[in-house]
Formats: C-alpha cells, sequence, structure tokens
C-alpha cells in the first residue's frame, strides 16, 4: 500500500486558517471588539479613517490578529512591518509614501522603534505629512511630504517603554486580557474542527484549563495532542489522550511547564521563597530577563504563585503547595 504524503500547502492552509477571519470569529476580549465596533461605524459614517491603535499585553492574545480583522472591517488595505524592521527614517517613508487613503499600517513590537524613525513618525500621524531632510551641512533643507489619510495600529508587549509623545498621539488604546476558560474552550472547538480532528467537550473544557489564558498557546497544544491521536489513538481527542500527551509535554494541571517549574522550584528552594531580583533568578535558570518578565511571570502572577515586590519576586504559599513543597520556618508571611 502506498503511503501518501501530507500535502504541505494544505498543511500551511490549515495552520492560517485558525486565525479568525471576520471580526464575528473572533471569540473573548469582548469589551474591547464593542468599543471598536463602535468606532469603525463612526469613522465609516464620517468617511474618515479610524483612529490611531494601539494594542498591548502579553503575546499571544490576538493582537496581529484583531488589527487585520479591523482592516477587513475598514475594508482598506493592510501593511504590515515591525519596530525592528524600521533601521531608518526612509525605511518609513518609502512604505507611508505607498499607502492609500484610509489603510492601516500594523507596526508589531512599536516599543523598539528607534528615535530617528519614532520622531518622523510624529508628523505622520499628527498632520500626514513627512519630513524630509536633502543634503547635508549648511545647504540642507527640509521638504515636507503630504500623505494620504491613514491609521497607525500597533501593538507591544511591553507598553511602559513606549514613550509618552509616541503613546499620546494613539486615540484608540486597548489592553488585551488573558482569556477565561469557556473562551478558549470555544477556541479551541473551533480550531479542531478547522484542523478536522475529533475533540470530546471533556477533554476540550481540560485543554483549555492548561493554555495559560492565550489563545496561541491553546492553538500549539492542540496541534501537539493531534499528533498523539493520530498516532497512537483512534483519530479522536478523548481525556486519556490528552492525559497521556500532556504528561509527555510535561504540561501540569495549572498549564505550566518544565521552565515555569523550574523558576518556581529554584524560587521555592534556593533562595527559600524570595525575595530575590530577576537578574539574579534569571541567571540561576540559564534565561535571559526579558523572557522572565515577558513569558514566564505574568502567567505565574495571574495564577497567584508569584509577586513581585519592590524587594523582588516572591513564591506565594500557593506555590508551595503547587510543588508539593512545605513552607520555610523563615517564609516572610508580612509580605502577604
Amino acid at each position: 500500500m502506498k503511503t501518501q504524503k501530507p500535502d504541505k500547502n494544505q498543511e500551511k492552509a490549515f495552520q492560517e486558517s485558525l486565525r479568525p477571519q471576520r471580526m464575528s470569529q473572533f471569540l473573548g476580549q469582548e469589551k474591547i471588539k464593542q468599543e471598536l465596533e463602535i468606532f469603525i461605524q463612526a469613522a465609516q459614517k464620517r468617511n474618515e479613517p479610524l483612529d490611531h491603535l494601539l494594542l498591548y499585553g502579553p503575546p499571544g492574545l490576538g493582537k496581529t490578529t484583531l488589527a487585520h480583522l479591523v482592516a477587513k472591517e475598514l475594508r482598506v488595505n493592510i501593511r504590515v512591518t515591525s519596530g525592528p524592521a524600521l533601521e531608518r527614517s526612509g525605511d518609513l517613508a518609502s512604505i507611508l509614501t505607498n499607502l492609500k487613503e484610509g489603510d492601516i499600517l500594523f507596526i508589531d513590537e512599536v516599543h523598539r522603534l528607534n528615535k530617528p524613525v519614532e520622531e518622523a513618525l510624529y508628523p505622520a500621524m499628527e498632520d500626514f505629512c513627512l519630513d524630509i531632510i536633502l543634503g547635508k551641512g549648511p545647504s540642507a533643507r527640509t521638504v515636507r511630504l503630504e500623505l494620504p489619510k491613514f491609521t497607525i495600529a500597533a501593538a507591544t508587549t511591553r507598553a511602559g517603554l513606549i514613550s509618552s509623545p509616541m503613546r499620546d498621539r494613539f486615540g484608540i488604546i486597548f489592553r488585551m486580557e488573558f482569556y477565561n476558560e469557556k473562551d478558549l474552550a470555544q477556541i479551541i472547538k473551533r480550531s479542531a474542527s478547522i484542523l478536522k480532528i475529533p475533540i470530546e467537550n471533556d477533554a476540550c473544557a481540560k485543554l483549555s484549563k492548561r493554555s495559560r489564558g492565550t489563545p496561541r498557546t491553546a492553538n500549539r497544544i492542540l496541534k501537539r495532542v493531534r499528533d498523539f491521536a493520530q498516532i497512537k489513538g483512534k483519530g479522536v481527542i478523548n481525556r486519556e489522550i490528552l492525559k497521556e500527551a500532556l504528561k509527555i509535554l510535561e504540561i501540569d494541571e495549572f498549564g505550566l511547564n518544565k521552565v515555569d517549574r523550574d523558576f518556581l522550584t529554584t524560587l521555592c528552594l534556593d533562595y527559600q521563597g524570595g525575595p530575590v531580583g530577576a537578574e539574579t533568578l534569571a541567571i540561576t535558570i540559564s534565561e535571559d530577563v526579558t523572557t522572565l518578565e515577558d513569558i514566564i511571570e505574568p502567567y505565574l502572577i495571574q495564577k497567584r504563585l508569584l509577586k513581585r515586590t519592590k524587594k523582588g519576586r516572591v513564591a506565594t504559599p500557593k506555590a508551595f503547595k503547587h510543588l508539593g513543597l512545605p513552607l520555610p520556618k523563615n517564609f516572610q508571611t508580612s509580605l502577604f
């Protein structure tokens, strides 16, 4: 019997189709969607571009997806770039001058824009003009280019690193929240349907609890559990297959992976629960501080396993209980 090779194009289409194609398919973030719907309708009624939009929050919550859906709702084109990709103001000028009326320029990780590019954006965002300097020295002159009215949609995981002048130029600012288990279960159900893999309701509910409140994580784990279901099961994700897959993937009932548990174990055992500085913890577990602050810590704080204090990171009594460790005698309960 000839084995049929997997169609790479089909698999790629499956992966991309997990993103919602319409605003009605975007599950969760209800308050943001309601407000955006009003702003979009108002802009369309006035025949004006949408005000500049800033989306911030932890990775994987749908900031990029939401920006694309806004463009679809407005029926305009969207150009995608990132803060690190815009190295010179000339890079920005080439993009802005090719935009059409009402188009959206999406800038991911906007907090990583360098200062000259950021300052070049100021008149573009406020007056839809771009100042270009021609020549050098005494003969240099400034030429102002008129730009079509457009919308900047920006996303960042670290809103605190955006300068005040830049942040103040965004008329619409939304903080993306972690998803609840009900919304995640619906997202998993939809993704499983697109991937053509049956999933039982019980397994769907359990998987949603281990998805760290993040659709990206939910879809990533779902794809790996699908592999287990197809190879070790009967092509259906049930409770038994999910349990076996999660055990091998080292994802516990709180959704913590090995790195999370190593972080907490180090904090609880080596430093008696803290407080200890982030730099010290990062060196101890061989991770960089940015990974700790942006990826590991937000979910641990949300699950009330970790606290950030002025003196450093502190594990909560709940963290000790989750790891099956006794509280040290000198544990600083006054910090809670």
